[in-house]
């Protein structure tokens, strides 16, 4: 078997699993409803159930290979992130702080020059 008849046959069956998906999900949200005089906790423990096989079912697909995938290497890409210390999370936040604080002087200053040249032009005064 050639490569485009794999891909074929897969991209069918991963409409049927898309469409099992679809129909697992859609009946935990009608069960949910449907089993609305049922404890809370066993239509919770359902609704994650149906969630966890479609999970497992999407999981199957093409798509959700190569989503297992980019996961898998996210993970690997977080664990080489430097996290600041303590100390320089504060450092920066108290730059950030003092930054703010002076451009928001700046603009109420240049803020109030423009209203004052404007009520001077138009003879307004509020």
């Amino acid at each position: 078997m050639n490569a485009s008849a794999e891909n074929q046959e897969t991209g069918s069956l991963d409409g049927v699993k898309w469409g099992v998906i679809f129909l697992l999900l859609g009946g935990a949200v009608v069960g949910n409803f449907y089993f609305a005089e049922q404890s809370v906790l066993l239509r919770a423990v359902g609704v994650v159930a149906a969630i966890i096989v479609a999970g497992l079912v999407a999981m199957q697909t093409e798509k959700g290979r190569t989503f297992v995938a980019f996961a898998k290497e996210s993970r690997t890409e977080v664990r080489k992130v430097v996290w600041p210390t303590r100390q320089e999370a504060v450092q920066t936040t108290g730059i950030v702080l003092v930054a703010t604080l002076i451009m928001s002087l700046l603009l109420w200053g240049l803020d109030s020059v423009l209203f004052w040249v404007v009520g001077f032009i138009t003879g307004l005064q509020v």
